[in-house]
């Protein structure tokens, strides 16, 4: 039989949820915090009901920090806090740090029984989705497929339509939006997974030195040649070939690449040999091909053949609801290599990150949180560890959201779709996916809540465990 843990002062409460649970839950109680900790680290508890007053709300990172070593124990546990009617607000701030739901007391069993359902079901719909996830997405993606964004949904779910495929894909979008690490994604998902992966900066190479890169060249085939090198298309034989700013190679070199995705055959500098190239492409570039190819910058032939299945990657700015989540995997990450842990970032240093434009996108953002856990001595980033530049530019307006193209309606459809989107998102986020608590806290009804999210493609499970600390 599964087990329920009580810590409650109120005598009344926790006889009410032993009423509540006793033919399906065996009901232990503690008296105090300590005192449950204690119990979680030696038993493992379905779930918690305990007092708010037990939480000390002046500690540094108050509740997240206090209901972390629940977590630590058991990490699928559900936790709910319960208070009296004056200290509602501590309760709603718990929930937002990862509780997951609250009582008033007088508890009243029906309330129990409503939540505790409303939680199962919950559970059931994130287990089956994250089952689903894991039929394709491998463990070790999770991290980087992990989003609040409808565009960035969109991206993952192309990629997993071509990610098994042998097509050649076409990845574009500003610097620094990940599309390296979009690249590598659609490889450790495909049929050569197992096979290298090898990633050319096109930019970053000489053109005179570009093709023996690629295809390697002979003992003697120009000065300084004394010895055979193999290409970095023999290399990924096999594997997966990722050209990165294809968009800057010469009109000689898109000829040559034409030809191998033509025929898949080369030869090395100075060679007679014609070497077969089995190899998936997949190439990047954050400049309009298109426009080049229109204008006579880039062969036509071959922009056709690279855009068998594009993939546009949106900028930072336009998928802001992801910043909490990639500032948490950045932290992560640092903290797996270093002496410190750092495990959030206060709400100020939060908001100020979400007016930013981020004209560098998620790279920018890596590097302004490397810099400040570098930076910083407490358990969280706060505002000293930042550039002062970052809290008092004024939130920078979007210029592509003015289109003189459109009609003035259109224009303001645009942008009024555009802020629901992020408003609905954002409230989803801080009530952690609750429908019913998310449309009180915007003014409507339930149904036309779920009218809004049908219409923009958001899904209440992605919001399940990102309430906003």
């Amino acid at each position: 039989m599964r087990t329920i843990l009580v810590a409650s002062k109120e005598k009344p409460s926790t006889q009410a949820i032993k009423v509540c649970f006793k033919d399906e839950y065996r009901v232990h109680t503690a008296s105090d915090l300590e005192e449950s900790i204690k119990l979680f680290q030696k038993q493992r508890y379905e779930f918690l009901f305990i007092d708010v007053e037990f939480f000390d709300a002046n500690v540094p990172d108050g509740y997240k920090k206090q209901l972390q070593p629940f977590w630590t124990a058991f990490p699928e546990a559900e936790l709910i806090v319960m208070c009296t009617q004056e200290k509602i607000r501590q309760a709603v701030n718990a929930v937002k740090a990862g509780a997951s739901d609250y009582l008033i007391h007088p508890i009243d069993p029906a309330e129990v029984k409503l939540i505790t359902d409303s939680i199962h079901r919950d559970q059931q719909v994130y287990s089956e989705l994250r089952y689903l996830r894991k039929q394709f997405w491998r463990r070790d993606s999770f991290a980087v497929v992990r989003t609040n964004s409808p565009a960035m949904k969109e991206v993952f779910e192309k990629i997993r339509s071509v990610a098994p495929t042998e097509s050649t894909v076409l990845l574009t979008g500003e610097t620094g939006t990940g599309k390296g690490v979009l690249a590598n994604l659609i490889h450790r998902h495909s049929r050569r997974s197992e096979k290298q992966f090898i990633p050319i900066h096109c930019g970053a190479i000489p053109d005179t030195l570009l093709e023996s890169e690629l295809f390697g060249h002979e003992k003697g085939a120009f000065t300084g040649a004394d010895r055979r090198k193999l290409g970095k298309f023999e290399i990924a034989q096999g594997g997966t070939i990722f050209l990165d700013e294809i968009g800057t190679i010469s009109s000689p070199m898109q000829i040559k690449l034409l030809h191998v995705l033509q025929d898949r055959m080369y030869q090395r500098v100075g060679g007679e040999t014609v070497l077969y190239a089995d190899v998936r492409i997949i190439v990047a570039t954050n400049a309009d091909l298109k426009k080049m190819s229109d204008e006579g910058a880039f062969r036509q032939d071959l922009y056709y053949r690279l855009h068998v299945f594009p993939i546009e990657i949106p900028p930072l700015r336009e998928r802001k609801e992801d910043i909490p989540l990639l500032v948490e995997t950045f932290l992560e990450k640092l903290n797996r290599f270093s002496l410190k842990t750092i495990r959030d970032i206060t709400p100020e240093v939060l908001n100020a990150l979400y007016d930013y434009h981020w004209p560098g996108n998620i790279r920018e953002l890596e590097n302004l949180i490397e810099r400040a856990y570098i930076i910083e001595m407490s358990p969280i980033l706060r505002k000293k560890s930042f550039p002062i530049e970052l809290f008092t530019q004024k939130p920078a307006m979007d210029s592509r959201l003015i289109n003189t193209s459109m009609t003035l309606e259109r224009a303001r459809r645009n942008v009024i779709e555009k802020f629901e989107r992020e408003y609905l998102a954002e409230l989803l986020s801080e009530h952690g996916g609750r429908i019913n608590r998310t449309a009180a806290a915007a003014g409507i009804g339930e149904r036309q809540l779920h009218k809004l999210m049908k219409k923009y493609g958001i899904q209440k499970e992605d919001f399940k465990f990102s309430a906003k600390k």
